[in-house]
C-alpha cells in the first residue's frame, strides 16, 4: 500500500496502522486489560466510572439550572468509548445515586471500531435503555457532558525533527532494497507536508534545538474544535497522559514521545535499526503524549472556558471525598467507609491515585460552555499538575 501511495506522513501511516479495516483498533473489541496490550483506568474496575459519575451528576445539575420549565434531557457523550464499559459503570452509578438524572440521560457512544460498536448494547446490559446512539462521529448538536478518556493520545500525529537548516518532517517509505513481495519500511526526512506544523510550534512558543524530535497532533486539535462547536451548552472532561507545551517540547522529551505498547510493555526507540513504531503495522498500539496547551487553546477559541487542569490523583481524591477536612465537598466518614469497604475497592482506588502511575501521568482538563465558571467538585481538593 505504501509502495503504491508513495511516502506517507507518520500521521497517515498511523491512520492506516490503527484505524483502517485491518488496523490495530478496528480488528478487536478491546485492546486494554490484563489480556490486552496496555492498562487504563477503566480496567481497574467500576470505581473509576463511579467517581466520574459524581462529577457528571454535578455538571448535569449545573446545566439544568439554566433550563426553564420542565427539565430537558441531558446528553452524555463518550468519545473513544471502546466497548462501552466506562459508560456502563457511570450509568449504573447514576441509576443508584441519581435516579432522576439517569432517566433523563441520553447516552451517545462514539467509537471507530466496528467490532467494539457491535458490543455496545450487550456491554451496557441493564442500562442499555439510555443508549441514544452508537456511531463513529459526535452528535451534530447536543447539550450536556462530553467524556474522552485516553482518546487524544491515540490520534495520528505528524513527527518532525529540527535540523541545522530548519524543520523537517518524518515520512514512512518502502526501503529501496525491498523486493516486490517485501514490506520492509524505513523513515525518511523531507520538507514539511503542511505549513501548519511550523505554525503549530510557533503558536505554542516551542523552540526545538537541532536534533530534537517532536510530535504534532493536528487531529486532536480538530477534534476538540469540532466537539466544542457541536456542544451547545455544557461541559467537557478530557483525561489523558501528556503535558503542557513548555514541558512537552523541551529537552526532557527531545527524542519525541511516539511509542508502542504490546503485552503491557513499551517499546524502546528502535528495533532492528528502525523506529519501534514502524514494526508490525496493525499489530501493536502506537501512542504519543498529548499537548494540553494546544488542546486547551483550541477549545477556548470555540467559546469554551477552562475550569480546571490537574493530575488525575487530585481530581479523583476530591470526587471520592478523601481530600481532607478542607474539602468542602467531602463525604461523611460513614459514606467513605461504605464506598471503600472491600479490599478490592481500596486497591482499585490506590491504583487510580498512585503517583508515577495512572494518578500522576494522567491529567484531567475540565472545560465549560455557557455555564459560567463554577467551582467544580473535582477541583475542590488541589488543582495541581506534576
Amino acid at each position: 500500500m505504501i509502495r503504491e501511495r508513495g511516502p506517507l506522513t507518520v500521521a497517515a501511516f498511523m491512520e492506516l496502522a490503527l484505524y483502517s479495516e485491518n488496523g490495530y483498533y478496528a480488528r478487536a473489541v478491546r485492546r486494554s486489560g490484563r489480556a490486552g496490550d496496555f492498562f487504563t483506568s477503566v480496567d481497574v474496575g467500576p470505581l473509576f466510572g463511579e467517581l466520574l459519575a459524581v462529577q457528571i451528576a454535578e455538571m448535569a445539575e449545573l446545566v439544568e439550572r439554566g433550563t426553564r420549565g420542565d427539565l430537558a434531557p441531558i446528553d452524555l457523550v463518550e468519545a473513544g468509548a471502546s466497548d462501552g464499559r466506562l459508560s456502563a459503570d457511570i450509568l449504573r452509578s447514576l441509576r443508584r445515586d441519581a435516579p432522576q438524572l439517569f432517566e433523563r440521560l441520553r447516552l451517545h457512544l462514539v467509537e471507530a471500531s466496528p467490532a467494539a460498536r457491535a458490543m455496545h448494547t450487550s456491554t451496557l446490559g441493564d442500562v442499555a435503555s439510555r443508549l441514544a446512539s452508537s456511531g463513529t462521529d459526535l452528535p451534530a448538536s447536543f447539550e450536556g457532558i462530553v467524556v474522552a478518556n485516553e482518546l487524544l493520545d491515540a490520534m495520528p500525529v505528524h513527527q518532525v525533527v529540527m535540523r541545522e537548516n530548519g524543520l523537517r518532517e518524518i515520512f514512512v517509505d518502502v526501503a529501496p532494497q525491498a523486493g516486490p513481495e517485501s514490506a520492509a519500511l524505513r523513515v525518511v526526512e523531507a520538507a514539511p507536508s503542511t505549513p501548519a506544523l511550523a505554525e503549530y510550534l510557533a503558536r505554542v512558543g516551542a523552540s526545538l534545538e537541532p536534533g530534537w524530535r517532536a510530535e504534532i497532533n493536528l487531529a486532536a486539535i480538530e477534534w476538540v474544535r469540532t466537539a466544542a462547536r457541536r456542544l451547545r451548552r455544557g461541559f467537557m472532561i478530557l483525561i489523558d497522559y501528556g503535558h503542557d507545551a513548555r514541558e512537552l517540547y523541551s529537552v526532557t522529551h527531545a527524542g519525541g514521545t511516539l511509542t508502542t505498547f504490546a503485552r503491557h510493555t513499551a517499546a524502546g526507540p528502535e528495533a532492528h535499526g528502525a523506529p519501534a513504531w514502524l514494526a508490525n503495522p496493525g499489530g501493536q498500539d502506537i501512542t504519543t503524549h498529548v499537548d494540553f496547551t494546544s488542546v486547551r487553546a483550541a477549545a477556548e477559541a470555540e467559546g469554551m472556558q477552562t475550569l480546571g487542569f490537574l493530575d488525575q490523583t487530585y481530581f479523583l481524591l476530591a470526587l471520592a471525598g478523601l481530600g481532607g477536612a478542607e474539602n468542602a465537598a467531602a463525604q461523611t466518614a460513614e459514606q467513605n467507609s461504605e464506598r471503600f469497604a472491600t479490599l478490592g475497592r481500596r486497591l482499585a482506588l490506590k491504583t487510580l491515585l498512585l503517583p508515577g502511575g495512572l494518578g500522576s501521568t494522567h491529567k484531567v482538563l475540565l472545560l465549560g460552555k455557557g455555564v459560567g465558571a463554577p467551582a467544580l467538585r473535582g477541583c475542590s481538593y488541589r488543582v495541581r499538575v506534576t
